[in-house]
């Protein structure tokens, strides 16, 4: 994991991002990672979802951190303010039992299938934690699957593991759906934030 590095997706590293969905076939049937954001990805084409995202990127409106293998961009953990990120999924369960929003949602990961089982996706995790805190931390969210005695292949965990947010200090607040939790961390607010 040393070789492993994280840089925050931006109008600099767009390239490097939309070539890691090219090479994977625009990543979950053309999705562009646009199914957590206001639009939604619905009836939309691959090239549509494809120029939203670049514009909500180059317009500061989409987070990531992608992590890096050497210059190669092999995976991603995406997040954002709630407002940016207001599709979940279960969210009839999730609304049900809201007690209060958080201030970031972190609702996305993708590995290159030639890097899972690496530790890219707790990388990602990590590097996106410090993003948020460098972005004026509080509460984040989201809603891993729990793999706990199962075989599940990591091509579906959109989410990641549970085991992957409880490494790095998140709590589970409480289920919704089979095998999914909503977990929380809260990072200290700055001034910023």
């Amino acid at each position: 994991m040393a070789r492993l590095t994280v840089k925050a997706l931006d109008a600099q590293t767009w390239v490097d991002f939309a070539r890691l969905v090219e090479e994977h076939g625009g990543i979950w049937g053309g999705c562009w990672c646009m199914g957590f954001h206001s639009e939604g990805v619905g009836k939309t084409s691959s090239a549509t979802n494809r120029s939203t995202k670049e514009a909500r990127v180059r317009e500061g409106r989409a987070h990531a951190a992608l992590v890096y293998d050497g210059d190669a961009c092999v995976g991603w953990c995406q997040f954002g303010p709630t407002e940016e990120l207001p599709r979940i999924k279960h969210r009839r369960v999730y609304e049900a039992g809201l007690i209060e929003l958080p201030h970031w949602r972190i609702t996305c990961f993708f590995v290159a299938r030639t890097h899972r089982g690496q530790g890219v996706a707790a990388k990602a995790l990590e590097g996106a934690l410090q993003e948020i805190k460098r972005l004026g931390g509080g509460v984040v969210e989201s809603y891993p699957e729990d793999t706990t005695d199962r075989k599940t292949s990591g091509s579906f965990l959109h989410n990641a593991s549970l085991s992957i947010f409880e490494r790095q200090g998140f709590t589970r607040v409480r289920q919704i759906g089979k095998w999914h939790w909503v977990v929380r961390k809260r990072l200290p607010r700055t001034k910023s934030g």
